[in-house]
């Protein structure tokens, strides 16, 4: 992309480098989302950098934050995991990690991070956001970096991205994954039925979701399940002779 200039002094357009990491628990999508972001990025007359084995990948830098290219994410649609690497980052939980992160980002020109995670996930990104320019403040006071190499980063924009396959993300139709999951949930059901008639035997079932009973509802709903435990619904007394009674009709 071409440099602009203005009349006058001479000043040079500086390209947006975006930035994208996957964290958390892995959800069927996330390369789609990291394919879709480099692709765009670079479509858009921007840099774009993938950020390896998720926040640990910002804390450490290094080779961990890579330049991306629009041929480097081909093929990557029908992969599952995350083909970025996503781990646990003990340090990034500490001021001290995001400080090294904060600098990384820095130092490398980038002003725009994407996130693909969970709750866990994208609270770290919003304390990052809100850290930021103490964050800069503060390494520019230790030594670590100039006024002048902070200046231009005064603001950090961020877009979480909710990968979760419990689609627990209210006021959006899915989050990155859940799709994929329930089709996965009622396969096995669909085999374990085979097994239970086989028997004449009864068998529980029990889904991922955490606090949010999207997965088993819906599962329930596709395999024609007899009976659903929900959070949103906790059963009401008696249920265990209600649910005797099912059983053996």
């Amino acid at each position: 992309m071409a440099e602009l200039t203005t009349t006058g002094p001479l000043m040079l357009s500086k390209r947006r480098r975006i930035a994208v990491l996957t964290s958390g628990g892995d959800a069927p999508g996330m390369n789609g989302v990291v394919r879709a972001v480099i692709r765009m990025s670079i479509h858009c007359g921007c840099e774009a950098y993938a950020v390896h084995e998720g926040y640990e990948g910002l804390v450490q830098g290094g080779d961990l934050i890579k330049r991306m290219h629009w041929e480097d994410v081909r093929g990557w649609l029908s992969r599952g995991g995350t083909l970025i690497g996503s781990a646990r980052s003990m340090s990034f939980l500490t001021r001290e990690g995001r400080l090294q992160a904060a600098r990384n980002l820095v130092i490398r020109g980038i002003d725009a991070l994407v996130v693909c995670g969970g709750d866990g996930s994208l609270t770290g990104a919003d304390i990052f956001r809100g850290e930021w320019a103490a964050l800069l403040k503060e390494l520019v006071l230790m030594g670590a970096l100039t006024a002048e190499q902070a200046k231009p980063y005064g603001c950090l924009n961020i877009v979480g991205i909710v990968g979760s396959i419990d689609n627990d993300m209210s006021t959006t139709d899915a989050t990155v994954g859940c799709y994929s999951s329930l089709h996965r949930i009622c396969e096995a059901v669909d085999e374990v039925f085979d097994t239970a008639a086989s028997h004449q035997r009864g068998f529980v079932i029990e889904v991922m979701g955490r606090h949010c009973g999207w997965l088993a509802l819906m599962s329930a709903i596709s395999t024609g399940a007899d009976w659903l435990f929900i959070p949103e619904r906790p059963p009401r007394d008696g249920w265990e002779d209600d649910m005797c009674d099912i059983i053996t009709q």
